[in-house]
Formats: C-alpha cells, structure tokens, sequence
C-alpha cells in the first residue's frame, strides 16, 4: 500500500501542553503508513530537538518567522510588507473592540485572528510542496494550512476551551468552515467550540491528545532533581507547570501559599514555567510567600520534577484538556485541579485526583485537608496505578481520515 502523505503545521516548538501534545502525535504516527512533512514557522523552542528522526523539519520560510516576532525587527530586515499588514490588524482590532462589552473586551483573543488574515497576502504559497493527503494545522489561528498549502483533505485542531475566551465569530467562522474537519480534544472543549459556533456542529472529530505513558515514565528516570527538590522531613512537595500566563493562573498561587501556612501546613511550591511574570513578584511580596514559592524555569524535561513532587497543582482559569494533569497522572501522582469549565472530563474527584472551587482561599483548603488525609491519598495513588491512561490508539483516527 502507498504510504499517504502527511503535512502538519505549528507555530513554533516552546515548551507548552500542546507542543508536547504535537510530539505525542508524531511519535504515535507509523513512518511505515504515513511520510510526515513538519512545517514549523520559526524553528525555535526547546522542543525542536524532540522532533522524531522520521519526520521530515521543512526548512524555514523568512516571511513566515515575521508573524509574531517584533515588528520592529522584521522592518530592519526587510519585511515592511508584513509589519504593514500587522500594524494594519491592530488598528482594526482596536475598532472591534469598541463595540464590546467590559466582560468581552477582557477576555477577547480575537487578534490572533486578525493578524492572521492581515499577513496572509504577504506569505508565500506552499503549493511546491505538492499535494497532500491530508493538512494538519495544529494552532490557531488556521489560515496558513487553509491557503497556503495544497491538500486533499484538511483539518484544523481545537485547543482552548471557549467558554473562557470571547472572539469575533464572524471573523474566525470563514476559516474554520472552509476545513473538513475540526478536531477537538475533548468533549467538554466541544461544547463549548459550538456554543460559539454552532455551524460547526458535523465538522467536529474527537481526537484526544496523545500520550504514552511508557515515554512519560522513561523520561521521568532520565535524572535526578534532588538537588533542586530535596526531600526535607515533614515538608510536601508541591509543583505547578505552565507558562505564566492569565490562564494558568500562578500570580494566584502566593496568595494561596499564604492560606495554607495560615491553616498550618509545612510544604514548598515549586513553579516550572516562564513568561511575564510581574504579577507574580508583586504577589510574592505582598504575601511574604518567597520562603514558600520556588521557581525552577524552563525545564525541557517536565518528568523527574513530576516524579518527585507530593502533589500536582493546576489552580488554572480555564484548560483545554491539562497535558500535564495527565502526565502527571500517568507518574501516579495526586493532582489537584481548580473547577474550570473542563475540569470534570479530566478528574472524577475524589477518585484520580481532587477538584476544588476555583477561589484560592478554597484551593487552599482542599489542598491542605488532601496533605492531611492519608487515606485520601492513599486511594488516589492506589487508583492511578490500576487506570490506563495511555491512548495511543487516538492516532488511528489520524489514519481514518487519510
């Protein structure tokens, strides 16, 4: 049988949930079915080095690197074309804005968007790729596989739970609907894609994100943390990962710091992440949390940091489906999650880990009364390892749609 070809499209690889979900996906593909063409904008990020030896990097594009670098840079290089057309999309953002509520404004992400149709012109077609059997734009937004490439089917991947984010439905529908499929990583992120866009409804595919846990307990053996997470007597563990981000939600975590040493817990928290983090520092200090609050950084290997900690903590705003909350799962570790809207589709509580209201006086509480609770713990632990949370056979819808 001829193997079919596979394009895949992604902004950059920096350490975040879904560049590892994309590194899921192409070390479940089979070289042996599919030849995949990775078309990665700017080749930066950490993760460029995990791309398997099978899959085929796609060299760089110059225009393509000018969509979200500095639009002072790229006017020094030459692309004033594209620094127009941004420059462009902000200022008819700024418009759309007007006409928003307070509520939306705060939560709009619509200039992604805006950007994306405004440079559009200025790139360069992929049409000397060929044509594909199937076009994979892993990212929003979408237009780059939509346009640019030459495919005989296409199909565009949900990542952010939308009842959490406002954008501009007649703006983004065009390009979502010119894809055969749209995939979604869960139900919970279905629900509310189509509370947005209810058009959309007999596009909709399922396909969870892929990860093994045969990898994640391998690289969670790679090295020792000791040194940066000692084990200290009568101190827990606690650990967070994510980009600093509103979302995720960290410059809420001092505060919460502060209500479980109120309530007498001895414990250290310690943060893997990085981006702005302003927010952060002033809420350590007006807390006093900075004895509590350890930052790690960038870490390229999440694992051994999971594997060592007590208890995972994701006290977010709002996920998709947390790839972390399942990694660190599959290392059998009791997780605590806020309720964002999707959090029941990833935790039965009480039974593989603990949802508590997404307030952090109370996320305080549930995850002091869980460092307390032994036989809480116990059953969590005891639970995760007799769960299976490998799905590497979500791959297969992959090759159903080829």
């Amino acid at each position: 049988m001829k193997k079919k070809r596979l394009f895949i499209n992604i902004h950059y690889l920096e350490i975040g949930g879904a560049e590892r979900a994309l590194l899921g996906l192409l070390s479940a593909l089979d070289p042996e079915k599919v030849d995949i063409d990775l078309f990665v904008n700017q080749h930066t990020g950490e993760f460029m080095s995990l791309i398997p030896d099978y899959v085929n990097l796609l060299p760089e594009v110059s225009e393509y690197t000018c969509i979200e670098r500095p639009i002072v840079t790229i006017v020094k290089e030459g692309h004033w074309k594209i620094a127009i057309c941004r420059m462009w999309a902000k200022w008819k953002h700024r418009q759309y804005l007007r006409n928003l509520t307070t509520e939306e404004y705060h939560h709009d992400s619509s200039i992604f968007q805006y950007v994306a149709n405004a440079v559009e012109e200025a790139l360069p077609s992929l049409n000397n790729l060929g044509v594909y059997d199937l076009a994979i734009s892993f990212l929003q937004p979408h237009n780059i596989v939509l346009n640019k490439v030459k495919a005989q089917k296409k199909i565009c991947w949900i990542h952010t739970d939308y009842s959490t984010i406002h954008v501009n439905h007649d703006l983004e529908l065009p390009v979502w609907n010119a894809f055969d499929y749209v995939a979604s990583i869960s139900d919970d992120c279905t629900e509310a894609f189509l509370r947005t866009f209810p058009e959309l409804k007999n596009k909709i595919v399922l396909i969870e994100n892929i990860l093994s846990p045969l990898f994640v307990r391998q690289q969670a053996d790679m090295e020792d943390v000791t040194a940066e997470m000692p084990d200290e007597q009568d101190v827990v563990k606690v650990l967070t990962i994510g980009r600093f981000s509103p979302q995720k939600k960290i410059e809420g975590i001092p505060h919460i710091c502060a209500e479980m040493e109120r309530l007498g817990v001895n414990f250290k928290w310690y943060i893997i992440g990085y981006g702005p983090d302003k927010e952060i520092q002033e809420a350590l200090d007006k807390y006093k949390m900075r004895h509590r609050m350890i930052f790690l950084g960038k870490k390229m290997n999440p694992y051994p940091y999971i594997k060592a900690c007590d208890i995972y903590a994701q006290p977010s705003i709002y996920e998709g489906k947390s790839v972390t909350v399942r990694e660190a799962q599959m290392l059998y570790k009791p997780v605590v999650i806020t309720d964002y809207p999707t959090a029941k589709s990833q935790i039965a509580s009480g039974v593989d880990g603990v949802i508590v209201p997404l307030d952090e006086v109370e996320t305080a509480k549930g995850i002091a009364e869980l460092i307390r609770d032994n036989a809480l713990k116990s059953k969590l632990i005891e639970n995760l390892h007799i769960r299976d949370y490998g799905n590497e056979r979500e791959v297969d819808k992959i090759y159903e749609l080829l």
